[in-house]
């Protein structure tokens, strides 16, 4: 494979896996809340989808002044000292520590369960979702998930979490599922009015039971019984992917801020409204340029407005 040195100064590259085939950003719930943090956030970036681990193994891990940080956690810390940014500014101590205390659950608890479910139970659907390219493709799929089932057994053998029965298993993740539907209640996001550093966790993790892992429990859960957290889930997509589109979507989560307005969507298949400048492939190739700008005019860099002020259907006029 091509090697290419990538200029990082004063750019945020995020490297993460390959965009999958069902119109996800990602079948990794920390790639996808790595992405969806800088959206929220409001900091440009560059993908690329090189596959290509951090030094400590992690994935997702980015550059920035030619310097290399891995893990989400360490990663928004690093953001938030270089930058300025903080999500959680409105935040008090006690809100702070349920935050970190929520998200430590959804990372090292329910992130396990879930795994389980894409990774071993429901194996060949996430075979399908899964993007790869050459002559060799089904097979190098069979191969990689296989090689990924195995591994994620092993480590949740190590974590103890995969010693007890599939059964058990599936009721510690209700248990996790039910804990983040009542704490999020009627709220818009999980610590209130105005997102904050838990919501790009809690979304990219219960992004995998939404829109990942069709017919099984974690999914039927959350569009059924906990409906609070589906709305959850389809209010944050809009706000901050704009451009993801699933051809099913269904009215039945919309709120007060949806219209019929809001679901005109302008196709982008690299899902990078929020780069300055370009996303590369594998082979370090520039894959399109990105615009400044959405179809309504505002700009993309805009990704933190106010819904209340700002509602979706007079953006789409």
């Amino acid at each position: 494979r091509k090697e290419e040195e990538l200029d990082s100064k004063d750019a945020i590259i995020l490297h993460q896996f390959s965009r999958p085939r069902n119109g996800v950003p990602s079948l990794s719930p920390f790639c996808l809340k790595m992405e969806t943090y800088l959206r929220m956030a409001d900091l440009p970036y560059q993908n690329y989808f090189d596959g290509k681990l951090s030094p400590q193994g992690k994935m997702p891990w980015i550059e920035y002044n030619h310097k290399k940080v891995s893990g989400t956690e360490f990663i928004i810390d690093f953001l938030e000292e270089k930058l300025g940014v903080n999500l959680n500014k409105h935040l008090g101590p006690h809100e702070r520590a349920v935050s970190r205390a929520v998200t430590k659950m959804v990372e090292e608890h329910l992130y396990w369960t879930l795994a389980y479910c894409q990774w071993v139970e429901n194996l060949h659907e996430t075979q399908k979702m899964v993007s790869l390219f050459g002559p060799f493709s089904d097979l190098l799929k069979w191969i990689f998930c296989h090689l990924t089932k195995g591994i994620v057994k092993r480590e949740m053998y190590g974590h103890g979490i995969g010693r007890f029965s599939e059964e058990e298993m599936y009721t510690l993740m209700e248990k996790d599922m039910r804990t983040l539907a009542g704490l999020l209640g009627d709220k818009k996001y999980i610590m209130g009015s105005t997102v904050s550093t838990v919501d790009a966790t809690v979304f990219g993790h219960l992004a995998q039971a939404m829109w990942t892992l069709p017919g099984t429990r974690p999914e039927r859960l959350i569009k059924g019984e906990l409906i609070n957290l589906a709305m959850y889930c389809e209010r944050i997509r809009r706000k901050f992917w704009p451009e993801w589109h699933h051809d099913d979507d269904n009215t039945l989560y919309e709120s007060e801020e949806s219209s019929e307005a809001s679901k005109t969507y302008s196709p982008l298949q690299d899902f990078s409204f929020y780069s300055r400048t370009e996303t590369f492939d594998e082979e370090g190739n520039s894959i399109s340029q990105t615009p400044d700008t959405d179809y309504t005019g505002h700009s993309l860099f805009d990704s933190d407005v106010d819904m209340d002020e700002y509602r979706d259907q007079e953006q789409c006029k």
